[in-house]
């Protein structure tokens, strides 16, 4: 009968023990997403200098000129200084880029780099990174700051001024058409940065002119082969259309050659700006089928090595690093195309 009770005792007290055990583990991991991510390190992780570093770098897609220079600059600049990339394309899926971040902080780099999909989409995995004391710079697109702060949840954000680039191709197109113009406006993918703010910078920019009458916008994607088939349908719907306003190259070259298939000529019975400043835009311009292209720098891996240099130094960087954007016009188009300003 003691044997028994002992027995029983025993179980009890090991199942007991267990569940402490997963609750303290539960506490303490890193692991895990949303706002119950517990935070190990109480300030902005430190990063020490080192010789060498692993450097993480969660891409949100390699499929389109942009994004492959931005991963040939970083990859370019790491090499030059003797760093080593652990590499991963989220393929345009938030879900995926916080796995493809989970599995880098699980090979412990000394900093991860992340060019985020959405605002919010890898909030969670940027919560996770700094609970494991990895020093986190956003490139090219920033997170939502009511959900994450730089300069406390990660280091810095290094990227163009996107409420500008609206706000320039904007004004530009008031100039060009007298400030009347019938636009439809292709917008970049839901929830990104980049799609918000170029979007604000140029509706606002617009609003206090009459004439320029926003007649249609729409998501696609800052895809080539989505612009097409989205400006096919639009056009069907408007097609008294006078301007687009494209949130990057690769929706205007899809939205001309929509344009062309509906017989209308793109610089002449419809002009087309946009923001990036790849090649096939710059050869658009000089085709006359594009009016201007304001420049969206992609290559931001100098810029990114030398801010984890300072950082390492113990130098306080700027919540945000600003990058200097060019514009393109048919009187620079040739010119910056052929000294390989382009992508």
């Amino acid at each position: 009968m003691k044997q028994s009770i002992i027995l029983k005792l025993g179980v009890f007290t090991f199942l007991a023990l267990v569940s402490f055990s997963i609750i303290l583990v539960g506490c303490g991991s890193p692991g895990g997403t949303g706002s119950s991510t517990s935070v190990s390190c109480p300030n902005l992780p430190t990063l020490p200098k080192k010789a060498h570093y692993l450097i993480g770098f969660s891409q949100e897609v390699d499929n389109a000129p942009w994004r492959i220079a931005e991963t040939t600059s970083v990859q370019e600049a790491a090499s030059a200084a003797g760093d080593t990339v652990i590499y991963t394309d989220a393929q345009n899926s938030d879900s995926k880029q916080v796995s493809d971040i989970e599995s880098i902080i699980a090979q412990h780099p000394d900093v991860l780099l992340i060019s985020p999909l959405t605002e919010d989409g890898e909030v969670s995995a940027i919560l996770q990174a700094r609970a494991a004391c990895i020093p986190v710079i956003l490139l090219d697109r920033d997170a939502d700051h009511a959900k994450v702060t730089p300069g406390k949840d990660y280091v810095t954000f290094i990227g163009s001024d996107f409420v500008k680039e609206g706000q320039r191709v904007a004004d530009w197109m008031i100039q060009a058409t007298s400030g009347n113009a019938k636009i439809i406006e292709l917008q970049g993918t839901t929830g990104a940065s980049a799609a918000i703010n170029r979007t604000n910078g140029f509706n606002n920019e617009i609003a206090s002119h009459t004439g320029m009458k926003i007649i249609a916008a729409q998501d696609a994607n800052f895809d080539r082969a989505t612009a097409l088939k989205v400006m096919q349908t639009l056009l069907q719907s408007h097609p008294d259309l006078t301007a687009v306003y494209a949130e990057n190259d690769e929706m205007a070259l899809g939205a001309i050659d929509a344009l062309k298939a509906a017989g209308k000529t793109p610089g002449k019975d419809v002009i087309v700006a946009s923001i990036d400043g790849e090649n096939g835009a710059l050869q658009a311009i000089m085709a006359g089928q594009e009016g201007i292209v304001i420049q969206c720098n992609p290559r931001l891996g100098p810029a990114a090595f030398q801010a984890i240099t300072d950082y390492a130094n113990g130098k306080t960087l700027p919540t945000w690093i600003v990058s200097v954007d060019n514009q393109y016009t048919a009187a620079n188009a040739a010119s910056a195309y052929a000294a390989g300003d382009g992508f």
